[in-house]
């Protein structure tokens, strides 16, 4: 496991950046506005989805994996150090959008190396495992962005810890990452499940031709539902958690200190979620974890807009208890869909599943901040659990 260390320090410095960065944005320093952080988080977000394909299409026609890993966190280190040396809102929306196109040209490559170092039979628990290490790197950067906060550190500081973070993961990469020597796993999970499927309809077949009664119909999964549920999915979780931080700092008058501990709580439930996932290594587990995952996001999506009609000091707890059961069903939703893509996407098209993501991503990190500005963060949250339960329904047709 020694390759996932460079990974590891990478999700540190993002997961303090992700609190970090709207709070920074609509500071004195900035004095930039909410519709400022939702225009800067949806450019890179939409910026970043044709790469998501272009990377992913280059890693699978190269055969090369580590080259792309390092090349996406030097860049980061090197473009972060030049964000933490502006204020101007312009040119930190450049950087921040070019951050984002180098940021996804180790995703796929990442999906692909987890998928061809295991056996179908094993990689949801795989995937489970990484999750789960670079889920606690998120948790302690978010936990060095409480104390950083607490002790008043500059933003530049801060900035370039998150830098300093990204070209150590890059030296840690270029040491421990390998490229695997042989590319088969997904086509032999690709052909698995085309023979079961044909296995089925001749089973069908002979039973109705012996005159025995046929229960049930041959249904092929409906791939096109699978697409349209990943980018319902990524809009409600994108619409709900970019303006989020500035919820629990502005509307529920939270210190930033504390907007980094209640996401740490967030963190640690989808840490418990990934530990949880380690132990659902079935195959066809995933489909039906998936449907629970989403559906279970929505009702808790509904019942924060609930809390929020009775703003008081009970709202922040029940807020925080609800953000540590999403990112528990967000854990078990991230490796079930994983382990499903690399099973229906073809190689070549590795980076298919982060450019879905990036698509709702994009369109719920410009809406999510323009309702709240607009309306008020209930509206925000009604919305949200509505299209997670949408969500759901396109992964019920996908999975029956």
């Amino acid at each position: 496991m020694r390759w996932l260390l460079g990974f590891f320090l990478h999700e540190m410095a993002f997961g303090l950046l992700s609190i970090f960065l709207p709070l920074y944005v609509i500071s004195a320093v900035v004095s930039g506005t909410l519709v400022d952080v939702g225009i800067m988080i949806a450019l890179a977000t939409f910026l970043a989805i044709p790469f998501s394909f272009f990377w992913g299409y280059l890693c699978d026609k190269t055969g090369r994996y580590k080259a792309f890993v390092l090349l996406s966190f030097s860049l980061i280190g090197v473009l972060l150090y030049f964000f933490s040396s502006t204020t101007d809102i312009a040119l930190l929306i450049i950087l921040y959008s070019t951050i984002a196109v180098v940021h996804v040209a180790h995703e796929a490559p990442k999906n692909v190396l987890i998928a061809e170092s295991y056996s179908r039979h094993d990689w949801e628990r795989s995937f489970a495992s990484y999750e789960l290490l670079t889920e606690f790197g998120w948790l302690i950067g978010i936990l060095i962005g409480f104390f950083t906060a607490l002790y008043g550190f500059s933003g530049s500081t801060i900035l370039l810890l998150c830098s300093l973070l990204n070209i150590v993961a890059f030296f840690a990469s270029a040491i421990f990452v390998a490229d695997p020597p042989l590319i088969l796993e997904r086509g032999l999970a690709g052909m698995e499940r085309t023979l079961n499927f044909a296995q089925r309809g001749i089973t069908l077949m002979l039973r109705a031709d012996e005159g025995q009664a046929v229960e049930g119909k041959l249904k092929g999964e409906r791939v096109s539902a699978y697409y349209i549920g990943l980018i319902l999915f990524s809009l409600a979780t994108s619409m709900l958690f970019t303006p989020l931080p500035i919820f629990f700092s502005r509307d529920l008058a939270l210190a930033s200190s504390l907007v980094f501990a209640v996401f740490v709580m967030n963190s640690g439930g989808a840490c418990m979620g990934y530990f949880f996932a380690r132990s659902r290594t079935q195959q066809d587990s995933g489909r039906g974890m998936v449907k629970k995952s989403i559906l279970s996001r929505g009702v808790l999506a509904l019942l924060l807009s609930t809390a929020m009609l009775y703003v008081s000091v009970s709202t922040t707890l029940i807020a925080v208890v609800i953000l540590v059961l999403m990112g528990f069903a967000y854990a078990l939703f991230l490796v079930a869909t994983l382990s499903i893509s690399m099973e229906v996407l073809p190689q070549g098209k590795a980076g298919l599943f982060n450019v879905l993501i990036g698509v709702g991503g994009a369109a719920g990190t410009l809406i999510g901040p323009l309702v709240a500005a607009s309306f008020s963060f209930l509206h925000v949250f009604i919305a949200s659990g509505t299209i997670f339960i949408l969500s759901y329904l396109a992964f019920k047709i996908f999975a029956q």
